[in-house]
């Protein structure tokens, strides 16, 4: 592993080895995954690691749920399926690479949840050849882009592991955006109505979120999954961090794949989330304030944005659109969002204002059409079925005392030197952060100390939001 980057020990093989046919079948699979969002926020996944042709689809399920979304790490948790030791292993140097490029280890992370517990050490050997943690990479580099993220390999999957590595976890991550997936398989190599039995039993638990009976029908051999510790450890987790719901996505095995009864290998794709108070949007709802927007200037945002994407489709330029109403003119940031039956399909934005407010609209509805990496550009066809939606910003204010912040209300914006971070106001709301916490996550954000809020080179900026979108 030269340079503290771990090669990919399963592409050409279970997964394709070229970037281009490895990336058009994960989306594939994705569009293939009906949406069926939950209405919460989601804490953690379950997906299978068997190849692609086998799991690929199941897994899709998994990571639809999370598309376009955004997270400060994401861990993943694996059994070891050739390395034997006692407690968990992480990789905590360089990253991993696949095909679709390299994926950084999240080193301070992985660092802090080691020194947490005896339990969890570091063990090259035990990440060389295990493919449990890496089958998961391409179907998160399509759906994510870039992100860190913490790779943990078990050895051992007994209570006492599970427990001292959830807690380890749940310490380190209380207050922040990680995602967590436990990579597990099902029941193997028996008859497919044996087979569904025993999943069904092993699934019964997932969906009530009880890692205890999981752990026992594992232990008495009435339930099989050869990722069983990492799910105990993932429901664990993700009942720490505020869960209260789980939702089983979809259960397949190779049998409905390649037709053979006889030995098959169970796969569920599953969810863990918090849910959502009544009366309250997944965008925090109560967050943020209005912009001073009128309905009519809303509505003409709304229109520039359309015809925008509109021309460059017809490889025409832009007119210079009518800005006779005042707000038009103001220099604000904006997020302009594309939506298609209620999926994501595009997101690019400006947290500091690039002139005119109509202006940043054209040139973030052109980039969320055309330029946000996660997706393939917008097709002609495609736009009419899509809603757009706009998110404007307030002026950046600075500020002298972070008691001018009004959690609810404003977003922060964070700078020192090259260094920048922005949390918008509805991240506080939805992880119900304090103050400080708040200032904290943003400069995490933006990649300097947790309390670099409180030197004096670092500046402070507030600001609120105003999210309106097209009726369709």
């Amino acid at each position: 592993m030269k340079s503290g980057i771990r090669k990919s020990v399963i592409a050409g093989s279970w997964y394709p080895g070229n970037p281009t046919v490895l990336k058009n079948q994960v989306e594939e699979y994705l569009a293939n995954t009906p949406a069926d969002a939950v209405d919460g926020i989601i804490v953690a996944l379950v997906s299978p690691h068997a190849g692609y042709a086998y799991s690929g689809q199941v897994a899709a399920h998994s990571y639809k749920q999370i598309a376009g979304k955004v997270f400060d790490s994401v861990i993943i948790i694996g059994p070891s399926h050739r390395a034997y030791f006692q407690g968990a292993s992480i990789y905590n140097d360089g990253g991993y690479e696949t095909p679709l490029g390299i994926v950084k280890v999240d080193k301070l992370l992985a660092d802090a949840i080691i020194a947490q517990s005896d339990v969890v050490s570091i063990n090259p050997a035990a990440h060389v050849q295990e493919h449990s943690v890496e089958i998961q990479l391409p179907f998160l580099q399509v759906v994510l882009g870039d992100f860190p993220f913490v790779p943990v390999v078990m050895g051992s999957q007994d209570r006492r592991t599970c427990e001292a590595l959830s807690a380890a976890v749940a310490a380190v991550t209380k207050n922040k955006n990680v995602l967590i997936v436990a990579s597990s398989d099902l029941s193997h190599f028996h008859g497919y109505d044996r087979a569904t039995a025993m999943d069904a039993i092993a699934l019964k638990h997932i969906e009530k979120m009880d890692w205890q009976g999981l752990l026992a029908d594992l232990d008495s051999g009435s339930c099989e999954a050869c990722g069983g510790g990492p799910v105990a450890a993932a429901i664990m987790i993700a009942q720490k961090r505020g869960a209260d719901s789980a939702k089983i996505l979809k259960y397949a095995n190779s049998g409905d794949v390649t037709g053979d009864r006889q030995g098959v290998v169970g796969y569920a794709a599953a969810v863990f989330y918090k849910k959502h108070a009544a009366g309250r949007s997944p965008a925090g709802g109560d967050a943020g304030v209005v912009s001073g927007l009128s309905d009519d200037e809303k509505r003409q945002l709304l229109a520039i944005a359309r015809k925008s994407i509109e021309l460059q489709l017809r490889d025409q330029a832009l007119p210079e659109f009518s800005r006779d109403l005042r707000s038009l003119h103001e220099n604000r940031g904006a997020f302009v969002t594309l939506k298609k039956n209620e999926e994501l399909r595009g997101c690019i934005g400006s947290f500091e204002a690039r002139g005119s407010l109509y202006k940043t609209v054209e040139e973030m509805a052109r980039s969320a059409a055309f330029h946000d990496p996660r997706f393939p550009p917008v097709s002609a066809n495609e736009l009419k079925e899509m809603k757009i939606e706009i998110s404007v910003l307030s002026p950046l204010r600075k500020i002298k005392s972070i008691d001018e912040i009004e959690v609810g209300k404003h977003g922060i914006y964070v700078m020192r030197g090259m260094y920048r971070g922005v949390l918008l106001p509805q991240v506080a709301t939805q992880y119900n952060w304090d103050k400080v916490t708040f200032l904290e996550e943003t400069c995490h954000k933006a990649g300097l100390p947790a309390n670099a809020w409180k030197d004096g080179e670092t500046e402070i900026y507030v600001f609120s939001a105003d999210i309106f979108a097209e009726h369709q």
